[in-house]
């Protein structure tokens, strides 16, 4: 079978470009022709004998995101539209062409995160907030008429598929839920030397992983609650420039006892560094990094908003429901620094719960969904 696959980017090291990746791997392992309409192909999959690129030119030099999502899908359809007969099945994620699709992988929704309360138009209104506002509202629209042009819809969680239900108005019994997956031989408990990184041995260190420059992700939630628990350091990870966050550290008085350590590749061996992981995000459709922490053998501490929680059990995580509920989340992270031997236990648990979601048992999950569609297209 010829699989088309229409996306910007295929890498690892990228949320929805890693999925992308290993279903293609997996693809590729079954056999299968592809074609990658993308900006951006991991290496070394470009001089794949299976593997067709279709190069999109590098829209990012184009001023504002919205014109250069409307160039990548308005040259993906031409190519699409000119070659239809070439492929047997096309693959896509969300609104990212005007042409149709077989197989539409949702790994965000516009339509709910337009009507959120936690979309930055509602808690600042100035041009920035109003330009993605605009954006948000425009592929929200595109999206719906995506999503009722295609013929399977995989939802990258629960949540997710719920969003897609209610707010774009989607029939349940055309959506299936295939949760990330995480690379289980490069996420796991390991012993690093603190020192290495200036950090001390004897102290414990929790970790906060996320855009650094976005409200939704809640930092300013968890600087709150650190100042309110003392014998704990705060681990960040996340570009710093033009953010606010290392002055609110300073302002509330633990600017010593915050490590912001950049923008790291080394993502990996940086969580062994941590004894849990603390991420109340206000809105997240899965985040990977939830995942990757677990695989890394760390207690997780998260928000009811999160997709992600639908893999975690009691054992592993505590799940607050308000993620802005600065009270519950100092006392659960008093509670779980006060018994060590529970921590302990809550990190086996942690990888137990994460070797149950590894990229090799997602990847199957596609196949068999992709594989079923060409079936059944073809009958």
């Amino acid at each position: 079978m010829k699989i088309c696959f229409v996306t910007h980017v295929v890498k690892k090291g990228d949320g929805q470009g890693r999925v992308n990746y290993e279903v293609i791997i997996e693809a590729l392992k079954q056999g299968h022709e592809i074609i990658v309409i993308s900006t951006e192909l991991s290496e070394e999959l470009r001089n794949h004998s299976q593997i067709k690129w279709i190069k999109i030119m590098n829209v990012l030099k184009i001023p504002t995101a919205l014109l250069q999502y409307q160039l990548f899908a308005l040259f993906s359809a031409i190519w699409i539209w000119t070659h239809q007969k070439k492929m047997d099945l096309i693959v896509v994620n969300g609104f990212i062409t005007y042409a149709r699709s077989d197989i539409n992988c949702i790994h965000f929704v516009h339509s709910a995160w337009v009507k959120s309360e936690y979309h930055p138009y509602r808690d600042q209104k100035n041009v920035k907030s109003l330009y993605q506002l605009l954006y948000n509202s425009l592929n929200s629209f595109l999206e719906r008429i995506a999503l009722k042009r295609t013929k399977q819809i995989i939802a990258v969680s629960e949540q997710v598929k719920q969003e897609l239900v209610q707010d774009a108005k989607i029939q349940s019994n055309r959506i299936s839920v295939i949760s990330n997956g995480v690379d289980l031989n490069e996420f796991y408990p390991r012993s690093v030397n603190r020192a290495d990184f200036h950090l001390d041995t004897n102290t414990t260190y929790a970790l906060f992983a996320g855009d650094l420059k976005s409200k939704r992700k809640n930092l300013d939630t968890v600087l709150r609650a650190m100042a309110m628990v003392e014998n704990v350091n705060l681990i960040v990870l996340g570009n710093t420039e033009k953010s606010n966050y290392p002055g609110i550290a300073k302002d509330l008085g633990i600017g010593h006892r915050v490590h912001f350590l950049g923008h790291r590749k080394d993502i990996a061996e940086i969580m062994s560094l941590a004894d849990l992981f603390v991420f109340p995000s206000k809105y997240e459709p899965f985040s990977l990094v939830i995942l990757e922490a677990m695989a890394s053998g760390l207690p997780v501490i998260t928000s009811s908003r999160c997709g992600a929680v639908e893999l975690l059990s009691d054992h592993s995580a505590v799940v607050i429901e308000d993620p802005e509920d600065t009270a519950t989340l100092i006392n659960v992270i008093r509670e779980l620094l006060s018994n060590k031997e529970g921590l302990k236990m809550m990190a086996l648990r942690a990888r137990e719960d994460a070797q149950k979601n590894s990229w090799g048992n997602m990847s199957y999950k596609y196949l068999q969904i992709i594989n079923y569609t060409s079936k059944v297209k073809y009958q």
